[in-house]
């Protein structure tokens, strides 16, 4: 059952309460509300403050996050919290703009030596999805008496990867636990699918149900090498299916000897390898892994959602389960000021409209002759020519928000002609006159995520 949140007069949080409780708060004027996403009620009364010991469970990652937070009874909340993608490209292109605009300047003073960086510093998109788990434990904390963190930070445990035979209390399960722990990784950085091309069984489990079925196994590629590598490390196993993974496909002139295929890179836990230390310094939190929390949700029956893993983390076992609340990250404002719109002409070549950039001179870099075509010859009639817009003012809307227009609520795409009009999300392009519209819901930082 989903419950709702509470705070005292002092916004010290206490243990949440039912929904029909709360609005009983509300209407007898008891209590106010404090905040969404999610929902918090504020008591207008002193009362005594009891509160239970609440784990709070993370489950990290690089593009959807899972929290729950549990108690010796229930789950008090819990869900996945989606974050925001595309940093990287707005960088980009930020640093586009301020490099074109300094190139305007002529005796722009030198300023290398200014540029320092602080200890412990972290790219930009890294630090912004760092940031967005601290905020996300926070949020909660102030709103739940949270006395323990859990947060797993890989599927993998990098450590036991590399040495197999590392001490300590924590590998203490035994020579199957450590390749459980490298078994996992691999199927994990597969996708939980068979690895050969021609593959006719084409089937996709993960969990327990590959755990039960036994469809996946880690196969050795360098088997056929002469002298042999049959060393566990990841980049020399793939997952396969059993149908795959046979004894007469090993022979030579079958698919299996001599075959190296490129194996796909490990983005998400790249990043969890370089912050998850900051990450539990930071929280303060215990650590776990992958391989640990998938062990223990498959003797649950669980299936495998970042809610569930978190659910597990925290210490979850019999508890009753709440009604999942799904967040996501959204931008609370675009500060660009200056938007370029490309020229656009007519490629002789084709007769298609193609920007400026794509029909340029090829010159791709100052100090080497790395020089391409020059795609400049094909450009013909220009259809509209480049331009700079410069935002004035601050518009009402931002992109994503919810507002009404002829009795529907639309999301909104942007603003056009310098704020006097808004785009909207619709089946066909969807412009209104912005005296037009109402607000329906402001969607800014961490938000509910939309059903439809």
């Amino acid at each position: 059952m989903t419950k709702v949140l509470v705070v005292n007069k002092d916004s010290r949080p206490l243990m949440p309460t039912t929904p029909r409780q709360a609005r009983k708060l509300l209407s007898r004027g008891r209590a106010k509300v404090y905040a969404r996403r999610p929902f918090t009620i504020q008591l207008l009364y002193a009362c005594r403050g009891y509160t239970q010991p609440v784990t709070l469970g993370i489950d990290s990652g690089y593009q959807t996050v899972g929290y729950s937070a549990v108690t010796e009874k229930e789950e008090v909340i819990g869900g996945e919290f989606k974050l925001l993608e595309g940093m990287s490209e707005r960088i980009t292109e930020r640093r586009k703009y301020r490099r074109t605009r300094r190139n305007r300047l002529r005796h722009r003073k030198p300023r290398f030596d200014n540029r320092k960086r602080k200890d412990n510093w972290l790219a930009p998109s890294i630090q912004h999805k760092f940031d967005s788990h601290i905020k996300l434990v926070k949020r909660i904390k102030s709103r739940l008496p949270v006395t323990r963190v859990a947060v797993e930070t890989a599927k993998f445990d990098i450590q036991r990867i590399k040495d197999s035979e590392i001490q300590g209390s924590q590998y203490q399960q035994g020579e199957q636990y450590a390749w459980k722990n490298v078994s996992s990784y691999v199927r994990h950085r597969d996708g939980y699918k068979c690895q050969n091309p021609n593959c006719k069984n084409k089937l996709t489990l993960s969990g327990a149900e590959a755990s039960k079925q036994k469809i996946l196994q880690v196969h050795h590629l360098g088997f056929w090498k002469l002298p042999p590598d049959r060393s566990n490390k990841p980049d020399n196993l793939l997952a396969l299916c059993s149908k795959c993974h046979t004894p007469a496909n090993h022979k030579k002139g079958k698919f299996l000897f001599g075959w190296e295929p490129k194996l796909k890179s490990f983005k998400a836990e790249t990043f969890m390898t370089i912050v998850y230390r900051k990450l539990i310094e930071t929280l303060g939190a215990s650590e776990t892994y992958g391989y640990i929390t998938e062990a223990d949700r498959e003797s649950l029956g669980l299936p495998k959602t970042h809610n569930n893993d978190a659910f597990v983390i925290a210490g979850g076992t019999t508890q009753v389960r709440c009604q999942p609340l799904d967040l996501e990250q959204t931008r609370r404002n675009r500060r660009s000021l200056e938007q370029f719109y490309d020229a656009k002409y007519l490629d002789i070549r084709t007769g298609e409209k193609a920007t400026g950039s794509t029909l340029f001179s090829g010159r791709r870099t100052r100090n080497k002759n790395l020089n391409d075509e020059n795609l400049r010859a094909y450009r013909g009639q220009i259809v509209s020519i480049g331009r700079r817009s410069i935002r004035k003012s601050r518009y009402p809307y931002q992109q994503n928000d919810l507002v009404i227009f002829d009795g529907n609520v639309y999301r909104v795409r942007g603003m056009q002609n310098l704020g006097t009009r808004v785009a909207l999300y619709a089946d066909k392009n969807l412009t209104a006159d912005v005296r037009k519209i109402q607000p329906y819901l402001w969607r800014k930082g961490i938000c509910e995520q939309l059903t439809s």
